[in-house]
């Protein structure tokens, strides 16, 4: 390999080898951009070196309340600044930090809080309730519950618990920080969205979170001082690790509590946010957002967007709007974004309407921190012809993949055979390796930048007294993108309505998961019994 042949006292050591983690970015923040504004959350503001104190109270706190390196710490809150603060407090004391999609019913929120050993659950006060129950309905021992009320957003402290500024107060602005000593140690637990049933925990570590922060501002085109609204929720893969990019350049994180148009506006306009990302959902909403949500700017903001591809009318009116749009492509599992849709200038900056819109929406190629994406044959693991035709699975390798998955070495191997992450995503690829996703696999629903699994959603409809057979699959929505749709067929005597169906599954599980449609037919088999889903697919979409 690349060695020399004497490199006696060449060895690894503290001058010249440290773990990579991103605690190194606000670290570093602290020193240099000192006064400049690191957070906006509505009416507040604090520096960089405002953040660094408050989250190194929340580092002591945590730690004073004996949590050790390794601990896990989890989060139910939206994009407000104490999630921001948790993101950097919570590893900053050797802890692993959860954060937990708060769209989640009570029983999937009980089986992560178990499957994790959360020791501190932080709680927005909205969330409060649902907590509670999931917490009483645990088999393990039970969190500790710090309350986060908001008082700008009306809810206030229920006195039920610890509170968020009560914890802080415990802890020390001067806390040592507890930095990994190996970059592979984990740094958060993010749980996928139980596409195959129960999620799965996804465990991040230190230099990946770290690489991906050095990526992103190349594919962003990203200078020093950006101004970043966090549209994408915080607990989805932690922000895309945006919030733990934005110290490295000096930039500044606005939160967005409450995902509208307005709102959106507003922040462009009088917080001069120059970078956001989000689902396809959200262009769609500021292209039809009502005049008086709108508000001019005279700047750039550049959009990446992930989930589904944006549909081209949609596309083509918001670059007419001061929005440049790159299509991204990730998972859970890769940190978030791994591909990029590189736009070729001076190729293709002829193109117009659909032909643009066309070639912007492919998933594209690997992001810098990334070493090889590809589509192969998930048999042979060989590369699939590149003619833009010919289908396979899109494969990945690099720094930027999860550890694996947390208590599930079976699932992890099998994700990870023949040497790449396996996506479970049908693409194809062009000669120029630009990857496009042809189909979903294992009928996941992607439904407003949510993942579904319809054999979830099946499952609870098979508990429903007159179902007999039942199937879910993905109907094109213009809002959503993507909504479950099922197909039920009833037991002979049975009779049920749409509303019914829906009130039903609505009680079990999250709204996003719930289907918006229901049609009530035999199902069409195979020989051997199984349900023909593509042919459920075709009526889906004509309805």
């Amino acid at each position: 390999m690349g060695w020399m042949k004497d490199e006696a006292g060449l060895e690894k050591r503290a001058a010249n080898y440290v773990a990579l983690s991103p605690l190194s970015h606000l670290i570093r923040a602290n020193r240099i951009f000192t006064d400049r504004t690191a957070l906006i959350d509505r009416g507040y503001r604090a520096s960089y070196a405002e953040l660094y104190a408050r989250v190194s109270r929340l580092a002591g706190a945590l730690a004073g309340r004996g949590i050790s390196p390794g601990d896990v710490v989890a989060a139910v809150l939206p994009n407000t600044a104490p999630h921001v603060e948790a993101h950097w407090g919570v590893p900053a004391c050797g802890a692993v930090l959860n954060s937990i999609n708060t769209r989640l019913d009570i029983g999937t929120i009980s089986y992560i809080l178990d499957h994790g050993e959360a020791k501190v659950v932080l709680v927005d006060t909205l969330f409060l309730g649902v907590v509670e129950e999931a917490i009483k309905a645990q088999e393990g021992p039970a969190p500790l519950i710090v309350e986060v009320p908001d008082a700008a957003a009306g809810y206030h402290a229920t006195g039920r618990h610890l509170t968020y500024a009560a914890l802080l107060a415990e802890g020390d602005p001067g806390f040592d920080w507890i930095m990994p000593v190996d970059e592979w140690e984990s740094l958060a637990l993010n749980y996928t969205s139980g596409t195959t049933g129960r999620p799965k925990g996804v465990v991040y570590h230190h230099r990946g979170a770290y690489l991906i922060t050095m990526g992103t501002p190349i594919s962003w085109r990203m200078t020093l001082y950006p101004r970043y609204l966090t549209i994408v929720p915080l607990f989805h893969c932690n922000n895309w690790c945006h919030v733990w990019t934005m110290p490295a350049v000096g930039g500044t994180t606005v939160c967005c509590r409450d995902i509208t148009a307005k709102n959106i506006y507003d922040a462009i306009a009088d917080e001069g946010v120059t970078h956001f990302g989000g689902a396809p959902i959200v262009l769609n909403m500021l292209v039809n957002a009502k005049a008086t949500d709108r508000r001019a700017f005279d700047h750039v903001v550049e959009v990446f967007t992930a989930g589904a591809p944006p549909a081209p009318a949609t596309l083509a009116a918001i670059e007419t709007m001061g929005f440049n749009v790159t299509q991204v492509y990730g998972l859970t599992e890769t940190y978030g974004p791994a591909t990029e849709c590189t736009f070729k200038d001076g190729e293709w900056d002829h193109l117009q309407g659909d032909d643009r819109a066309g070639v912007k929406a492919r998933q594209g190629v690997p992001m810098p921190n990334m070493d090889h994406i590809t589509v192969l044959d998930p048999e042979t693991m060989a590369q699939i012809p590149m003619d833009g035709a010919a289908l396979g699975e899109i494969m990945m390798r690099g720094n930027s993949v999860m550890k694996g998955y947390y208590k599930n070495p079976v699932a992890t191997e099998e994700a990870f055979a023949g040497g790449y992450f396996h996506t479970g995503d049908i693409a194809r690829q062009y000669p120029d390796s630009y990857v496009q996703i042809a189909d979903r696999a294992k009928d996941i629903i992607i439904s407003g930048g949510e993942n579904v699994s319809s054999v979830e959603v099946e499952g609870v409809l098979m508990q429903h007294p007159a179902v007999l057979l039942s199937a879910v699959v993905a109907k094109p929505d213009d809002t959503w993108g993507e909504v479950p749709c099922a197909f039920l067929e009833l037991k002979e005597g049975a009779s049920a309505t749409e509303d019914e169906i829906i009130a039903f599954v609505r009680q079990r599980l999250a709204g996003f998961k719930t289907p918006k449609h229901v049609v009530f037919q035999e199902l069409p088999k195979t020989s051997t019994g199984k349900i023909q889903k593509f042919e459920l697919r075709k009526i889906a979409a004509s309805l």
